[in-house]
């Protein structure tokens, strides 16, 4: 008769749900797995997938009862870590949002609006486009691959414990928030540059011809002319949004590492 004590129960139940919590709270807020056209049970059952094949390799769990209190403060920082990690991640699809939003409203486009798909809110148009494509950008190059990789190995770096980011983990996260502005400056910055001459090209010829109708003929031009620069700018905003996503990678690596 197969005879199990409630310590080895409470100790199973410990080594399961405490990564199982870190990997939820990352997938409902990281890109791609936190998109509002992911239903949650999904997300809940791949991690609960991902905790029941990546347990048996982790470092031994802290003997303590998972629904005592100290469980309970262990099972918060196993979320706040979560989030944390796919907030990180996050940024390089929210920098490319805005790199399009930003580009939109320099060529005229800024009323053109739509739903985005990933979060359900409205978004200029040339911002979805610009999400779309990295999207597939992100899946081609096995991004996702890579956001588990980092969680998984974030268990090893930052066991689970009563440890949590502590205030440098948060310092640094607060930090990070920065590659958000940059990022979307990087990759519209040519963009931007070209259409800035554009304008003044146009500012020229507002003071050679004053009866011209400028807004009249600028307008449709402009717009024609920020195609074609998108168009143009297609391989350099692919290659700043794989930049940017290493980036990412190693600030959320480094936010699970010890001694950070």
């Amino acid at each position: 008769m197969l005879n199990i004590a409630a310590s080895q129960l409470q100790g199973w139940i410990g080594d399961w749900i405490w990564p199982f919590f870190r990997i939820a709270a990352c997938l409902m807020v990281a890109p791609a797995f936190g998109a509002g056209f992911v239903p949650p049970r999904l997300r809940i059952v791949l991690a609960g997938a991902i905790a029941w094949l990546v347990v048996p390799l982790l470092p031994p769990a802290p003997v303590i009862e998972p629904f005592s209190l100290p469980g309970f403060l262990i099972i918060a920082h196993q979320i706040l870590i979560g989030i944390a990690t796919g907030f990180v991640l996050q940024l390089v699809f929210d920098a490319v949002g805005l790199a399009g939003q930003l580009l939109a409203n320099t060529m005229g486009l800024s009323f053109a609006f739509n739903v985005d798909p990933l979060r359900g809110a409205s978004t200029a148009a040339i911002g979805q486009f610009y999400v779309i494509l990295m999207v597939m950008t992100f899946f081609a190059l096995d991004g996702h691959l890579a956001i588990i990789h980092v969680l998984v190995d974030g268990f090893r770096t930052l066991p689970v414990g009563q440890q949590g980011l502590g205030a440098d983990g948060m310092l640094r996260l607060v930090s990070t928030g920065s590659m958000l502005f940059a990022g979307a400056l990087s990759i519209a910055l040519p963009g931007l540059t070209a259409l800035l001459i554009a304008n003044i090209g146009f500012g020229l010829i507002s003071r050679a011809a004053p009866t011209l109708n400028i807004f009249a003929v600028g307008f449709p031009v402009t717009i024609v002319f920020g195609l074609v620069v998108l168009q143009i700018g297609l391989p350099g905003v692919q290659q700043g949004f794989v930049s940017l996503l290493q980036q990412v990678l190693a600030e959320a690596a480094a936010l699970q590492a010890p001694g950070r």
